[in-house]
């Protein structure tokens, strides 16, 4: 998986990626093939069982876990989930319009998560009962630079902010980079954490959600520590963001230096296009659209994920998955037929 990761040749066997499978997905697969016999939710490791269960049953070379019982506070409205496997509670959103945090005050009796209390109870687990084939992708309430800004303080009051508050603003990175040096060095202890994957949403259809000059500022350098720390532990530096990045790919690619893009989306860009731009310089993961693949039939999968790995797989670079992730509302056939047609592949 890593020789095909950092483009060393044209990989033996199609490898699959995702950035995360919707906990009603594992469960469906779990409930469907009897994965975890005799294993309960009140097991103080489901998750990570259940996650290694499902992963290692579809052929995938990883895991992806991080610290267990970390989570951020911020201000989320609740929508019913019309999914066919649905959310039974609700799905949730974050609130864009104002945050937790919109001025000094706020920030300053805000309640700073502490990754050094976190507990790695799951990554603990998986270090000792990961077959020896498999390693941990660290990934997971980790390097969300942008996103955490933007919960943080609303989206709409963050845009607000970049004109009339921007020492506030400069300081909620700060403090959000401060979290994440913490975490990395806590991930990084693993031996067997062998990528570290930052996910940061950072645009939409046209563009990204805030200035390239932005970015540059307040966002980018947080990912470029990260990427310079894992390097330096030997590890590659996976990033995930979803809209048109267009305006900043050079400095993600030369600044940041990440080793791979994830997230594609047809009405932006087809990954089989980027192979011959930028896919020459990083590796490409996933691209298999999302949207496609809840409308399309057996056939269509199929051939669309040969065409995929026809243009993307030779010389390596290339790992094969959904557009953006395996979401609750993707027919659980269709994501399945996509992977077999990737066992299936020959070249």
């Amino acid at each position: 998986m890593q020789a095909c990761l950092l483009r060393q040749g044209t990989p033996a066997r199609v490898h699959f990626i995702e950035l995360f499978l919707d906990q009603e997905v594992q469960q469906a697969l779990v409930d469907r093939y009897a994965l975890l016999p005799g294993v309960t939710p009140d097991d103080p490791v489901f998750y990570a069982k259940r996650h290694l269960a499902v992963q290692q049953f579809l052929g995938y070379d990883y895991v992806r876990f991080t610290l267990d019982d970390f989570t951020v506070k911020m201000h989320s409205a609740a929508a019913v989930d019309t999914a066919d496997a649905n959310r039974k509670a609700a799905r949730y959103f974050v609130d864009e319009q104002r945050g937790p945090i919109t001025t000094w005050e706020e920030f300053e009796t805000y309640p700073w998560p502490d990754p050094a209390a976190a507990s790695a109870r799951s990554l603990e687990w998986l270090e000792e009962h990961l077959p020896e084939e498999m390693c941990i992708i660290a990934s997971g309430g980790f390097a969300h630079f942008f996103e955490w800004l933007s919960f943080f303080m609303g989206y709409e009051t963050l845009c607000y902010a970049l004109y009339d508050q921007r020492d506030l603003v400069a300081a909620i990175a700060e403090r959000i980079l401060e979290i994440n040096r913490v975490m990395i060095r806590r991930l990084l202890q693993f031996d067997r954490v062998r990528f570290l994957w930052g996910s940061d949403d950072l645009g939409f259809r046209s563009g990204t959600l805030i200035s390239p000059e932005d970015l540059h500022t307040f966002v980018l350098p947080g990912h470029q520590e990260m990427a310079q720390i894992a390097h330096a532990a030997g590890r590659p530096y996976l990033f995930h963001s979803c809209g048109n990045l267009t305006t900043i790919m050079d400095a993600l690619i030369d600044e940041v230096q990440i080793d791979a893009r994830h997230s594609f989306e047809d009405t932006i860009e087809d990954v089989t296009e980027v192979k011959q731009t930028y896919g020459q310089r990083i590796a490409l993961l996933g691209g298999i659209d999302v949207d496609f693949l809840c409308r399309a039939d057996e056939a269509a999968i199929r051939r669309r994920v040969r065409h995929t790995l026809d243009a993307c797989l030779p010389g390596g670079g290339y790992l094969l998955g959904t557009g953006n992730s395996v979401a609750n509302y993707i027919p659980l056939e269709n994501y399945l037929i996509m992977l077999d047609e990737g066992r299936r592949y020959s070249g």
